[in-house]
């Protein structure tokens, strides 16, 4: 029996972040780095320049619309990552966990017609 593999985390964020640029040219969409393995003295070091765990991994600020992107099996919010999507939606802030580009298109899309 043969297991099905599915697009990384990654590749499921570049294919919507081509997706959304070419959609909306004139809209700024930029990452948020915070998810990546790194040394502990470079994770110390960012903590203190004001990284945050459980930051969304994208921003759309024009729209105050972040996006969590998660692979299309297996992705799970982090607890850190409940907090901040509840603590960015007390201040007016819409948070979208797309679970695939496929599925973070179709909820930008449904974000867009309810404006």
């Amino acid at each position: 029996m043969t297991t099905a593999t599915f697009p990384s985390e990654h590749d499921e964020q570049c294919g919507f972040v081509t997706w959304f640029r070419s959609k909306w040219p004139h809209v700024l969409i930029y990452a948020i780095p915070n998810g990546e393995k790194r040394a502990i003295s470079t994770a110390k070091r960012l903590k203190m320049e004001g990284v945050v765990s459980g930051i969304p991994d994208l921003h759309i600020p024009e729209w105050q619309l972040w996006v969590e992107m998660k692979r299309t099996k297996g992705g799970r919010l982090s607890p850190e990552q409940k907090m901040m999507i509840q603590q960015l939606g007390v201040i007016g802030h819409q948070v979208i966990v797309g679970y695939g580009a496929k599925d973070a298109s179709r909820q930008v899309l449904e974000f867009i017609a309810r404006q």
